[in-house]
């Protein structure tokens, strides 16, 4: 492996192309219009412009990316996660181009891909499944019988689907037939795909899943669980590695199940297999993510094992160098994803110049980012900005300095999710590990009654700040009294 492109942006670019710089791999970054000024694009060796702004002419686009491994010589694709990770078509393009993907085959994709064909490979080996239905609901009449059989409430899901779309919840038979026309609807928008089936909901469940590694030769391994409950449109916020509730025996045998899903599809690489805990600790597969995750820097964080390395050396034909009774969990993590989101207004997206950005910094904080201060957050691409991630010897140790981080983090210019972080950090369900995938949803955010403040008394001491270059302008000294008048339970005085 000669040279490696990196099909993606923003953070993970940055990381990959780290990993593979230690392993002295030359990097090729490809850009878009938007992405121009990036700092994916300034770290890499090299880098090719492959179109216009919006992701389905650039990042998307199979046909400029493979030309820009030609161009380049690069004999490699990193695909990071999102765009094109766990597209088939990419996959089998990246083959009669004979260009390496560091991934797995188009075959595995195929079949995790799809939900039913993943709950089909994952029967073989007897994996604990949700009671539900095994083939794409074809009759509403047929469908309502096994919905009665299951027992409401039901979750109807898109078997191609991800995201949360094509998922609706049923409570009560009335409403089976309206949900699932919506249900077959919204699968066929999303995905072009409208098969959907049936599954019984679990109402408070917590989201567990295992990473796992697979090489060319048989050997599968994981490396333990991250729990990523908290969750807002089922999607991730906040994770940790190991989960608070996952005891060495429940570990045991969830890690053997999630090997075996990646052995039903004969799997290689980096993947993570997911799985539903029911609150008395009975354990559903899920679905497998036929890639890198975004919070796989917490298991490295515990396990002291760099994935990214890991998959360039399987995609080399390297036989895995890690045995199962090699690794061992030291200490806990925590990772906060920082969004340019409102997390007051629904964590609806946030675009626009990031006049302040400060990295935290000391002991055990990791933050994969890919920003500075003056960059744009563009309307193009997805709100997350960067990855702050928290060690400590203890799961204690580890909040108690995920809150100092967020602290020392500073942002302005855009809303983001870092008092979110404080908030989760401080709830008692997440100290105590109870919390579930409603953490947000039950959460319903009021606005705090404002704190008593002696106007001038701020106006004196903003003064003093000014005259004293502890601010630097007017603007500064509006958004900071600002911060002394907290519109939520969530949001931190800096005063």
């Amino acid at each position: 492996m000669n040279k490696i492109l990196v099909a993606n942006r923003g953070e993970i670019a940055v990381r990959i192309m780290r990993s593979a710089r230690e392993m002295g791999i030359p990097t090729v970054a490809v850009f878009s219009d938007a992405d121009r000024l990036a700092m994916h694009v300034q770290y890499a060796d090299e880098a090719v412009h492959i179109g216009e702004s919006p992701s389905n002419l650039s990042y998307l686009n199979i046909e400029r990316i493979i030309e820009a491994c030609r161009t380049t010589g690069s004999d490699a694709v990193h695909p990071g996660y999102g765009f094109l990770s766990e597209n088939p078509a990419f996959a089998k393009a990246l083959q009669q181009a004979g260009i390496t993907l560091i991934g797995p085959s188009p075959e595995a994709m195929e079949i995790m891909g799809n939900k039913l064909s993943a709950k089909a490979a994952a029967m073989q080996y007897h994996i604990p499944l949700i009671k539900g239905t095994t083939k794409p609901i074809s009759d509403i009449g047929e469908a309502k019988r096994q919905a009665r059989d299951i027992g409401f409430p039901i979750l109807i899901k898109a078997a191609a689907g991800g995201g949360g779309k094509g998922m609706r919840v049923v409570n009560h038979e009335e409403a089976f037939d309206e949900e699932l026309k919506m249900a077959i609807s919204e699968a066929r928008s999303a995905f072009g795909d409208e098969s959907v089936f049936l599954e019984r909901y679990i109402s408070a469940p917590k989201h567990i899943e295992i990473q796992v590694l697979a090489d060319h030769f048989g050997n599968t391994i994981h490396l333990f669980e991250r729990e990523c409950s908290v969750q807002r449109r089922h999607q991730k916020v906040v994770e940790e590695a190991p989960s608070a509730v996952v005891d060495a025996a429940l570990r045991e045998r969830m890690g053997k199940c999630a090997v075996d899903v990646a052995r039903s599809c004969k799997y290689r690489g980096a993947g993570t297999v997911e799985f539903i805990l029911d609150e008395q600790m009975n354990f559903y597969f899920l679905e497998m993510n036929t890639r890198l995750q975004v919070e796989h820097p917490i298991t490295e964080m515990i396990t002291g094992v760099d994935l990214v390395k890991e998959q360039i050396k399987i995609a080399r034909g390297e036989k895995l160098s890690i045995e199962q009774s090699d690794l061992h969990i030291h200490g806990h993590a925590i990772e906060l994803r920082i969004y340019a989101e409102d997390p007051l207004n629904n964590f609806l997206p946030d675009t626009g110049e990031l006049t302040t950005y400060e990295l935290p910094q000391g002991p055990g904080i990791r933050v994969d980012n890919a920003y500075r201060a003056g960059m744009e957050v563009s309307v193009f691409y997805d709100p997350m900005i960067a990855k702050l991630i928290a060690w400590g010897g203890t799961r204690q140790e580890a909040i108690a300095r995920m809150k100092r981080a967020i602290q020392e983090y500073r942002i302005t210019g855009i809303q983001s999710t870092l008092d979110f972080g404080t908030f989760v950090m401080n709830h008692a369900d997440f100290r105590s590990g109870a919390y579930t995938t409603n953490f947000i949803s039950s959460f319903k955010p009021e606005a705090s009654p404002a704190p008593q403040v002696n106007e001038a008394q701020v106006a004196a001491i903003l003064a003093y700040k000014l005259l004293t270059n502890s601010l630097h302008s007017v603007a500064d000294a509006d958004q900071h009294l600002q911060t002394v008048k907290p519109a939520s339970n969530w949001k931190k005085n800096r005063l």
